[in-house]
């Protein structure tokens, strides 16, 4: 570990066997909370053949079902709460955009970890008390901003509640209130990026030094563009509202080398997205997360659809996953080609004359998909700089994943964006039967 011990809170000195025996005890408590308060899990064990006190180590989880989005939604909205409903003091939900919306109960104890979990990971991005951070998430049913906002004041942080939107009055936000930390979707820090610029500010002379970034893919090239254009640390967090919100996984600011897992509350596996077997570690697959302390909706063996991979831990005890390279649902297969939009995403932000903010939309026409890529462009690029970046983006779609694409250039902020995200794939191909 390389931060000083007295900065670490208690399960952030175990040692791997201490952490081990901690999470097998936890592991146990929570199959049983589960089985016990919630039929649905009852029904999905004994269908498997298997009970909490099964679970005699780690590896056992193995044998245990997977819970699936599908499995939320069906028993929306309360079916999965293991706690009657006067101990839970939060709900936040999914958008619902392609269904039914997925909602999350929590109790005090639950909202309490939860702001632990993202106060531990301010510090690992080399947050302290006494900062003050920005939060540009979006508030509301999005776990996001809320749950920023809280764990930054459980750590001693002043927090500025922006929440997203109204980015010219976020530049002016930072410029006067001097955060030194600013929380935020990547796609949306790049947009304040080109904000302070289209204002003639320089956005290297702002006070901030740390960015928190999450809530959607992002590629190494996307954190260099940000470091050299805001003379900031750009680091990961990662969480998901099935499992509690932001602060499941952080990235941590003196390695940079992928998110170290709070495994002290989150066990984590990596499945082959086809069979559902669990993968040796440092193999790429499906990321799985069963909770070990959640009260009021444990969750168990929960597909996240994330793909990544489980390594050693280095600055912590704990595991990193690698910074996810896509959904195992966005993978997307055209003329029997798999593209992930983080591969378009790489192309584009290397293109001269765009922005790194982009959408793919699939079509067909007859039995023939087509691929069409919208990147917006920069402030400022001229019909000649577009045309160019057009025919860039469209040789490199062909010369490195190997299909062809249309690309259109479309004018700064024309893509839609919700809670600071672009919709990155719209597939308006016909079903097939």
């Amino acid at each position: 570990m390389t931060e000083a011990a007295d900065l670490l809170d208690p399960a952030e000195r175990l040692d791997a066997e201490g952490l081990r025996a901690l999470q097998l005890e936890r592991l146990r408590a929570s199959l049983r909370h589960a089985y016990d308060n919630v039929p649905f899990y009852r029904a999905s064990f004994d269908k498997a053949g298997v009970h909490p006190d099964d679970c005699r180590s780690l590896s056992d989880l193995a044998r245990f079902p997977f819970t699936t989005k599908a499995d939320l939604r069906e028993h929306y909205p309360y079916g999965m709460c293991a706690v009657p409903r006067d101990r839970i003091r939060r709900l936040h939900a999914s958008s619902g955009t392609t269904g039914r919306p997925t909602v999350v109960g929590y109790t005090e104890g639950d909202l309490s970890l939860w702001a632990d979990m993202v106060a531990r990971s301010i510090r690992a991005a080399s947050g302290r008390p006494g900062d003050t951070v920005h939060v540009a998430y979006g508030y509301g049913l999005f776990t996001g901003g809320l749950g920023a906002h809280y764990g930054a004041e459980r750590l001693g942080c002043t927090v500025i509640p922006a929440s997203g939107g109204m980015t010219s009055r976020q530049v002016r936000l930072i410029q006067d209130l001097e955060p030194t930390v600013i929380m935020v979707t990547p796609s949306y820090m790049l947009t304040l990026l080109d904000e302070f610029e289209r204002q003639g500010v320089d956005p290297r002379g702002t006070s901030l030094r740390v960015g928190i970034f999450g809530a959607e893919p992002w590629t190494e090239r996307m954190r260099q563009e940000i470091e050299e254009r805001f003379a900031i640390d750009a680091v990961d967090i990662y969480g998901l509202s099935e499992v509690i919100g932001p602060g499941v996984a952080q990235e941590c600011v003196e390695t940079k080398d992928g998110l170290h897992i709070w495994e002290d509350h989150f066990f984590p596996e990596v499945v082959d997205p086809v069979t559902g077997e669990v993968l040796p570690e440092g193999e790429r697959g499906e990321l799985v997360f069963t909770s070990l302390t959640k009260e009021a909706m444990p969750i168990v063996r929960y597909r996240t659809r994330d793909l990544t991979r489980l390594l050693p831990g280095t600055a912590r005890v704990f595991r990193r996953m690698e910074k996810v390279t896509g959904r195992s649902d966005d993978m997307v297969i055209l003329r029997g080609v798999n593209l992930f939009p983080t591969q378009i995403e790489e192309i584009v932000l290397r293109t001269p004359g765009v922005a790194p903010h982009f959408q793919l939309r699939l079509t067909r026409e007859g039995r023939l998909d087509r691929l069409t890529v919208r990147a917006e462009a920069r402030p400022g690029a001229d019909a000649a700089a577009r045309e160019a970046a057009a025919r860039s983006i469209g040789a490199a779609v062909k010369d490195g994943i190997g299909v062809s694409a249309e690309v259109e250039i479309v004018d700064p902020e024309t893509l839609e964006r919700s809670v600071g995200k672009i919709r990155r794939i719209v597939d308006l191909r016909e079903r097939r039967e």
